[in-house]
């Protein structure tokens, strides 16, 4: 096995290479012009095929994005220009175009309403997608390379469909670079367990009147990150951050329904 770029940080009393990797997660978006192995590439791809999947319909494709302008095209969607340079750049998408296609080659009509076009069928493609990205990125990251997932594709759903020429039943969900790392940044902070894991239920928002009261040493650790990060644009605090978006005016529309719709998919 490679060794990992990123100091592995597990838990205490489990020194387990798995969870080292996955306590140490960063984001990349800066990586060596230095191409990846086909064998590297392949057990990449490999892990990515192996993971769950509902009703074992496998409802997901991956687009190698190698062509330059679209590279820099899906760059410019996203907002960052260095992903144009990554060695390795994918597009994943929920898809029951394949499942369709099986389906009237088998002799079913599937012309008019079909199961691989409903709402449920859609959802349970999305999530086979989110899980292959996070399979490739682990995988990814237990070979020396690093990540950095593309959620902002949504920012222009319809364009990704076009620069791909996803047919109906495709639907773009994230995108993901990967590539040795140039630069490893700090270990970013999280919310605290408590914040996030709860037993049974959802706590009732009267067992828990200030909800900021939890967060103060997550905000002072944000804080912190922050200020060594970017000393001259620091983020005063998490909470701060989470405020500031709440205020914040919508001026980008992300029709992401209406491209659900376009591609086949009910949006009941």
């Amino acid at each position: 096995m490679t060794d990992h770029p990123f100091p592995a940080s597990p838990p205490d009393q489990l020194d387990n290479p798995t969870l080292g990797i996955l306590a140490s997660r960063r984001t990349i978006r800066k990586f060596e012009d230095r191409p990846v192995a086909p064998e590297t590439v392949a057990a990449i791809e490999d892990a990515a095929r192996q993971t769950a999947t509902s009703q074992s319909l496998s409802a997901w494709s991956a687009i190698r994005v190698k062509d330059p302008r679209t590279r820099e095209a899906i760059a410019q969607i996203c907002g960052h220009a260095r992903i144009a340079r990554a060695p390795l750049l994918y597009v994943f998408a929920a898809d029951e175009h394949r499942n369709l296609r099986i389906a009237r080659a088998k002799g079913v009509s599937v012309d008019a309403d079909t199961p691989f076009s409903t709402s449920a069928l859609f959802f349970q493609a999305y999530d086979d997608a989110v899980l292959a990205v996070h399979a490739a990125e682990t995988a990814a990251e237990s070979l020396g390379l690093g990540a950095v997932i593309l959620g902002a594709i949504t920012f222009d759903l319809e364009r990704v469909i076009d620069l791909l020429h996803l047919p109906r039943h495709v639907f773009p969900v994230l995108g993901l670079a990967l590539g040795y790392p140039a630069k490893v940044p700090e270990l970013k902070p999280r919310p605290p367990r408590g914040a996030q894991f709860f037993d049974d239920v959802y706590p009732d928002d009267a067992a828990n009147p200030d909800p900021l009261a939890p967060l103060a040493d997550f905000d002072r650790e944000v804080r912190d990150y922050y200020l060594r990060r970017n000393p001259d644009n620091p983020i005063s605090s998490f909470t701060d951050y989470v405020a500031g978006i709440g205020r914040t005016p919508v001026t980008r529309p992300r029709p992401i329904v209406r491209a659900i719709a376009r591609q086949g998919f009910a949006t009941d």
